[in-house]
């Protein structure tokens, strides 16, 4: 049985990635290699996701909890692209969005 943090990570961080990924290229100018520093991931991994090969798959609920997945992606994307933010400190923004959607019951 998976613990509630391994799914929502299996399910959600695809997607919020994605989302980041996208906001920091189309809406701060950041080339796909510097986006890809930013969230500790490979170049590749960010064309999928602006290809909408990854992070776009269906999952129960979704709507209920979208427009706080992009909150905090755009949130996390604006810091990015103006702060020094490591891939940690992506990961913590996460976790704060996965113990938000959890305390709100929206997501399990």
């Amino acid at each position: 049985m998976m613990i509630s943090c391994e799914n929502v990570a299996r399910h959600l961080l695809p997607i919020y990635r994605c989302l980041v990924a996208k906001a920091l290229i189309t809406k701060h100018g950041l080339t796909q290699k510097d986006a890809a520093k930013k969230l500790g991931t490979t170049q590749a991994a960010i064309s999928h996701y602006i290809n909408c090969k990854r992070g776009v798959k269906g999952i129960p609920n979704y709507a209920d909890i979208e427009s706080t997945i992009e909150e905090a992606a755009t949130k996390v994307a604006n810091r990015m692209a103006t702060e020094d933010v490591s891939p940690e400190d992506f990961n913590k923004a996460f976790c704060d969005l996965c113990m938000e959607l959890r305390k709100t019951k929206k997501c399990v």
